[in-house]
C-alpha cells in the first residue's frame, strides 16, 4: 500500500472540503444579505402602499363626499327614513290588494306577537330542559348502579382469573417439572439406544466381514429341505462350476437336435397336408366341371321342352281363335278381323 499517496489524497480531499465549506459559507452570507435587502424593500413597498391608500381615503373624504354627487338622491342611504312609510296602520286604505303591502304574518304588532311567541317557546324550552335534566339524572343514577354492578362483576371476574392464573401457574410448573424429568429420561434412553445401536452396528459389520456373503462361499447356496434333498438357494447363489456348465451345454445340444427333429416332422406333415389339399382341390374342380356339364345338358333339354310347349300353346291358341271366329256372324267376323288386322 502506498501510504504517501493515500495521505496526499486525504490531504487534497480535506483541502477540497474546506474550499467547498468556505464557498458554501460565502453563499449563505450572501443569501442572508439578499434576504435582508428583500425584506427592507418589501417593508418599504408596504409603507408606500399604506401612505397612498391613506392619502386616497383623505382625498375622497374631503373632496369626493357622496352628498356632493349629482345622483346622490338615487343612492341616498337615508332615503327610506326620509320617505313616508308604505303602511301607517293595518287598516291603511292605501294598502290595496294590488299594492301588495300587507301579507299574512306582516301585521304592525309583529314585534309584540313574536315576543309573545318567543316567551312561549322559552317556557317550552325550559320545561323540556327540566324534563331532559330529570331524564339525565335518572339515566345517571341507572348508569351509576350499572357501573357499580360492573365493578363488582369485574372484581369477581378478576378474582376468578387470579385463581385460574394461580392454578394454571401451578399446573405449568408441574408440567415443566414432568417434562424436564421426561426429557432427562429420554436423553438417557437415547444415549443407551445410541450405544446399543453402535454395538449392534459393529457386531453386524463383523458378522458381514466374516460371513459367507462377502467371502462368496459357494457352499452357502446349497440348502437342505425337510425331506433331505439338496436344492439351490437363489439369493445366495454365486455361480455354477465347470461340470454344471458342461451338463447345461450337453442338454442344450440335445434340445437343439430335438428341435431339428420336430421341425423335420412338422415339415413332412405340412407337405402331406399340402398334397392332400391339392388332391382334394383337383377332385373338387373335376366334380364342379362335371356338374357344369350336367347343368348345361339339363338346360338344353329344358329349352327344347319349353320350345315344344310353346309351339303347342301357339297351335292351341290358333285353334281356339278359329273356333271362336266360326261361331260369330259374318259382319262381326269381318269387323273383328279388320280390328285385328288394323
Amino acid at each position: 500500500i502506498d501510504k504517501d499517496a493515500l495521505d496526499a489524497q486525504v490531504k487534497e480531499r480535506k483541502i477540497q472540503e474546506a474550499a467547498e465549506k468556505a464557498r458554501d459559507e460565502r453563499f449563505a452570507h450572501q443569501m442572508k444579505k439578499n434576504d435582508k435587502l428583500m425584506c427592507l424593500i418589501e417593508e418599504r413597498q408596504k409603507n408606500e402602499i399604506k401612505d397612498m391608500n391613506r392619502a386616497l381615503i383623505e382625498f375622497q373624504k374631503n373632496f369626493q363626499r357622496p352628498e356632493t354627487r349629482r345622483e346622490f338622491d338615487l343612492n341616498d342611504p337615508q332615503a327610506l327614513k326620509k320617505d313616508r312609510p308604505a303602511r301607517l296602520s293595518d287598516n291603511d286604505p292605501r294598502c290595496t290588494i294590488s299594492g301588495m303591502q300587507k301579507f299574512m304574518g306582516e301585521d304592525l304588532n309583529y314585534d309584540q306577537r313574536m315576543k309573545f311567541q318567543k316567551e312561549q317557546l322559552r317556557e317550552w324550552s325550559l320545561q323540556q330542559q327540566k324534563d331532559w335534566k330529570n331524564a339525565l339524572a335518572d339515566q345517571k343514577l341507572a348508569d351509576d348502579l350499572y357501573d357499580k354492578f360492573r365493578v363488582e362483576l369485574d372484581r369477581k371476574i378478576m378474582e376468578q382469573q387470579r385463581k385460574e392464573e394461580e392454578s394454571r401457574r401451578t399446573v405449568c410448573t408441574a408440567i415443566k417439572t414432568f417434562n424436564r424429568i421426561q426429557a432427562a429420561e429420554l436423553d438417557h434412553k437415547n444415549e443407551l439406544e445410541k450405544a446399543q445401536k453402535i454395538k449392534d452396528d459393529m457386531d453386524e459389520i463383523t458378522c458381514l466381514l466374516r460371513g459367507d456373503f462377502l467371502s462368496e462361499n459357494p457352499d452357502q447356496a446349497i440348502g437342505i429341505d425337510p425331506l433331505g434333498k439338496h436344492h439351490v438357494l437363489v439369493d445366495r447363489w454365486k455361480g455354477m462350476n465347470r461340470e454344471q456348465l458342461m451338463a447345461i451345454r450337453e442338454f442344450q445340444k440335445e434340445q437343439v437336435l430335438e428341435n431339428l427333429r420336430l421341425r423335420e416332422q412338422e415339415r413332412r406333415r405340412d407337405a402331406e397336408w399340402d398334397r392332400q389339399r391339392l388332391q382334394a382341390a383337383r377332385a373338387q374342380l373335376l366334380w364342379d366341371r362335371h356338374q357344369q356339364r350336367q347343368s348345361r345338358v339339363q338346360r338344353q333339354d329344358l329349352d327344347v321342352v319349353n320350345a315344344e310347349l310353346s309351339q303347342e300353346q301357339k297351335a292351341k291358341n290358333i285353334y281356339l281363335k278359329e273356333e271362336e271366329y266360326s261361331n260369330i256372324p259374318t259382319d262381326e267376323y269381318y269387323a273383328q278381323f279388320n280390328t285385328t288386322t288394323r
